[in-house]
């Protein structure tokens, strides 16, 4: 059996959709399963329990800081190598994005990953085509951000549950491999043009004053976290295609527009 982790979250909840679209025997984990899932508390170590479990998708349990998280994915390895799950699938960070703020969680986390004793794959996942058009601001008639003339290899965050599904399908075939799994490059432009709108650009310093200032829901370690990914973008850092595992991307540039008319007030 495939047990999916944070399966009611985005990521999780898609992959373990297709997953079951696929007629594959899988279930999802989660610290407050709906029905049908298993309870799965990453804190509760005593209480974790992985029995059964063949093939084990970790989903990365971010929004907390470094400590916690990597706290969190040690203590899943652990109980996986305890209760004999057969191979592990961590959805991790693209390659291209070592400077980000929230990078070496998951570096830390593909290092503990090798060294748990299983077979394993890595699936260094580009950032999502939603996250670039939520993090698109509305002022009025017309959008900002600071990502500038920047492009992201956005991909959609369907194709990754979908390549997620793949591997843990059949893992076999992907043990000891790292993915890198990002999309067709996108700007800011393009959403707004998408959108009708103009487009209009922010500095850096703007967006960090906005973020703390006006953002007041926003856990400590989030400022630095979305800053980096605006810089990152604006300068080019994230624009790299890469293949996903063969198989036809969606349209990011729909899913990231998509995205940021949901937000507009």
């Amino acid at each position: 059996m495939i047990l999916v982790t944070g399966a009611n979250g985005n990521l999780g909840s898609a992959t373990l959709a297709e997953l079951r679209t696929r007629g594959v025997n899988a279930t999802g984990g989660s610290r407050t399963p709906s029905e049908g899932l298993r309870r799965l508390d990453f804190d509760d170590r005593s209480g974790m329990d992985l029995a059964g479990v063949s093939t084990l998708v970790l989903i990365s349990a971010g929004y907390a800081e470094d400590d916690q998280v990597i706290g969190r994915h040690a203590a899943v390895l652990d109980a996986a190598a305890r209760d004999g799950v057969r191979h592990v699938v961590y959805t991790s960070l693209t390659g291209a994005g070592d400077h980000l703020g929230f990078a070496l969680a998951h570096r830390a986390t593909e290092r503990l990953v090798r060294m748990c004793g299983l077979p394993w794959t890595i699936l260094r996942n580009g950032l999502y085509a939603e996250l670039f058009g939520g993090l698109m601001m509305w002022a009025e008639d017309a959008v900002e951000s600071a990502f500038g003339d920047g492009a992201l290899a956005a991909v959609a965050r369907a194709d990754l549950a979908e390549a997620a599904a793949v591997v843990a399908a059949d893992p076999t075939r992907h043990t000891w491999h790292t993915y890198e799994l990002t999309g067709t490059p996108i700007t800011a432009a393009h959403v707004a043009d998408r959108l009708k709108v103009p487009h209009r650009t922010i500095g850096i310093g703007e967006y960090r004053r906005r973020l703390l200032d006006e953002m007041p829901e926003l856990l400590p370690f989030q400022p630095p976290m979305l800053a980096s990914i605006a810089t990152g973008i604006r300068h080019g850092f994230l624009a790299d295609l890469a293949d996903l595992l063969g198989h036809p991307v969606r349209a990011p540039l729909a899913a990231a527009a998509a995205t940021a008319a949901a937000t507009k007030p």
